[in-house]
């Protein structure tokens, strides 16, 4: 993007005396964007922009529910709330090497072992000792060769899963969030490549974050729980880890019902609300008053909310949209 000609660029230079790292939105392209994903966005670019970083975004089309188009669509309704982005958006599914080699790195240490499992094996499996509900129990940990071998001609012509082996005195981590504080989580021996063939997103968001020089790391608090992962992956590969990253994990947009936003509560995405005679700018006043940037009756764009922005003042909890 050419920051000469957009008027926007001096919120994107890094401000005198901060660190230039970057922050990035990383939207799987599903659907389009309702308000909740929009707020998380919105938070998470004025968090970079605010602190001098970059803002990149990263298209994660690693799911198969992944629909033809939506990214495109996706990144046209951040821009139209006003989010830009620094250089081009990176694919997740064109960083199929990067996170085969990441594996790989795991593998020679010892890290990697084959699953034969399916998820009805493991909820019918005892449940690991000390391990959470739900945890790997370990079923195909230390299996021998020849029990491999049988395992594999079981579920052919399907592959098995590979899952990290996670090294004693790790199945505990807690990390320091801006807004949730200390979070403490559970590690069990979590799947980095499925049966399919397709890479799992701890591994591949953990990669890919690194190589993209991303250093502070905003999103939905659905994905705190799984970051305790990702941390023990940074240090078994040898990658940044906090306090060197930070990371910010934001409450949710709720449904007038006490429910995770969804379609079911009506106008939720930017289209939907356009249909009804909702502006982009309105949507941008609807977040930004969610977010307690703004008071009563004024009108402001995403850029001037940089200005004002303090992540002290950001709401702890979720934020009920009461719909139209």
């Amino acid at each position: 993007m050419n920051s000469q000609a957009d008027p926007r660029a001096a919120a994107r230079l890094p401000a005198p005396g901060l660190a230039v790292g970057a922050g990035r939105y990383a939207p799987s392209p599903s659907g389009d964007l309702h308000l909740g994903n929009l707020r998380t966005a919105l938070v998470a670019w004025l968090f970079a922009r605010s602190s001098g970083r970059r803002f990149l975004m990263r298209i994660e089309d690693l799911d198969r529910g992944r629909d033809a188009g939506a990214a495109a669509s996706q990144l046209a309704d951040l821009t139209a709330i006003g989010i830009d982005w620094d250089g081009e958006p990176v694919v997740q599914t064109e960083r199929a090497e990067a996170h085969a080699a990441a594996i790989e790195r795991l593998d020679s240490s010892g890290l990697v072992y084959e699953c034969t499992c399916t998820r009805k094996d493991i909820l019918a499996a005892p449940t690991a000792p000390h391990g959470p509900p739900g945890a790997y129990p370990g079923t195909c940990r230390d299996l021998s060769e020849t029990e491999r071998e049988v395992a594999r001609a079981r579920i052919a012509p399907r592959l098995p899963a590979l899952r990290l082996r996670v090294p004693a005195g790790e199945s505990t981590l807690s990390f320091e969030d801006r807004l949730l504080g200390e979070v403490v989580g559970d590690i069990d021996d979590f799947v980095l490549r499925r049966g399919d063939g397709t890479v799992a997103y701890n591994l591949a968001v953990v990669v890919d974050d690194d190589a993209m020089g991303i250093d502070q790391i905003v999103r939905g608090d659905d994905l705190a729980p799984s970051t305790p992962r990702q941390i023990l992956l940074q240090r078994l590969l040898g990658l940044r880890t906090p306090p060197a990253l930070e990371y910010v994990h934001v409450p949710l947009v709720l449904g007038a019902s006490g429910a995770r936003l969804a379609k079911r509560d009506g106008a939720v995405t930017l289209g939907d609300l356009r249909r009804e005679g909702v502006s982009a700018v309105d949507v941008v006043q609807l977040l930004a008053g969610s977010l307690d940037l703004l008071t009563p009756g004024e009108r402001i764009s995403s850029t001037q909310l940089v200005s004002r922005f303090d992540p002290t003042r950001l709401p702890r909890e979720p934020w009920v949209y009461p719909g139209r």
